[in-house]
Order: C-alpha cells, then structure tokens, then sequence
C-alpha cells in the first residue's frame, strides 16, 4: 500500500462549512495544509504540534482562505496558488469576501509561490501532482498524493462546484472533470472543499450532473 506514512484530517470550518485538510507524513511530522477556510481555531489547535511546511490553495475564494493569515502567523510557511488567483488573496472585491456581512474583509499576502498545471511539488517526503482544473473559479487547482485527490470545489459527492460566482464557467468545469479528475485511477479518494469525501469511481457511476457527458 502506498503513502502509508499519510495521515489525513479535515475540519469543517465557519458558515460554509470548508474542509480545511491536515495532510502529515507521520514518518516525519512535516505537514501540509490545504485550503485553511473560516474561524480557524479548530484548525490552528491541530497544527500546534505539527512541523507545518507549505499551505496550498485550491482557489482563493473567501471561505478557503478566511484563516490563511492566522495560519501563516502560526506556522510560517509559504503558500503555493494558481496565479490566475494570485491577485484575489489581496483583494476582497475578487475573492468575495466584500459580498458578505463579515466583521472585517479578507486581506492577505500574496502567495509566496505560484502553481502550473502538470508540476509535481515535493513537500514533507510526498510527490503531490499539480492539476489545473478550472471552471468553479479561473485559478481553481487539485492537488493529487498518490490515490487521494483534494479538489476543492471541482468536483463534490454527486455534485459538481458552482459556477454563478465571478470567474466561473460551466463548460470550462466541465472539461475540468472530464480531462484532468476522471482520467485519475478509478479508485481515486476525492477530498472536497465542502461535504463528505467519495472517489472517482462512484461519481462516474452516481453523480448526475457528469454522468451523460462520459466518453
């Protein structure tokens, strides 16, 4: 069995319930973090003893990066996004937060590092692939460790992400599932930003929305 120095936790965080994941190399300590959402505390309790080494961003849509600076300030580590995003960290207009009655707007750094589709990053001992999948937002990344896929809000439990948001694109989201998450291994684990986690297999089999457009 591969990776089975991987451990896996995911908190569901603030109003919209976005699951920041906790991805650590038990071996090692060395932690990734992927998409800290809103009201972070639970979160940053888990992190207190953990070697945090690289935050990355499925996209920057306020209820993924709503604990980013708290993160940040905790663990020091830099953060990878897709840079057709790179913009939206630092801007409330782009990554929604302007739209909502929040105590204050979303602002933070810019990443220190910029994704590109089909890279493979090397953190805390793991090969994680980069996949450009855009169509809930323009900038919208997966990030695939062996058989388990955190895609953000691509690709959900017989769902798909929404598209009515400022940048998103129906058909674009579609290609997205069809060419980069259905061509992964069948038995696939996919990690979404909100809800329960399923694989590849069973949303090619239930999933409504994608199922007529198989090849």
């Amino acid at each position: 069995m591969e990776n089975q120095n991987l451990a896996i936790e995911s908190y569901a965080l603030g109003a919209f319930q976005t699951n920041a994941y906790v991805v650590t190399n038990t071996d090692t300590n060395q932690t990734i973090v992927i998409d800290p959402g809103m009201e972070p505390d639970q979160l940053l309790h888990a992190l207190a003893n953990k070697n945090v080494v690289a935050i990355l961003l499925t996209h920057a849509h306020l209820d993924h990066i709503g604990g980013l600076n708290q993160v940040r300030e905790l663990t020091k580590a830099p953060v990878y996004i897709h840079p057709l995003e790179q913009e939206w960290l630092t801007n409330p207009d782009l990554n929604g937060s302007r739209r909502w009655n929040l105590p204050e707007l979303i602002v933070c750094e810019r990443a220190e590092h910029e994704l590109e589709d089909g890279q493979t990053l090397e953190l805390a001992g793991f090969h994680i692939q980069v996949l450009h999948t855009p169509g809930h937002s323009p900038g919208s990344c997966s990030f695939v460790i062996g058989q388990h896929c955190f895609g953000g809000d691509v690709l959900f439990n017989q769902s798909i992400g929404r598209t009515d948001l400022f940048g998103g694109d129906y058909e674009t989201l579609m290609i997205s599932i069809q060419d980069k998450l259905f061509e992964l291994d069948d038995e696939t684990i996919v990690y979404p930003g909100h809800g329960p986690k399923t694989t590849i297999d069973y949303e090619k089999t239930y999933n409504p929305f994608v199922t007529g457009m198989l090849r």
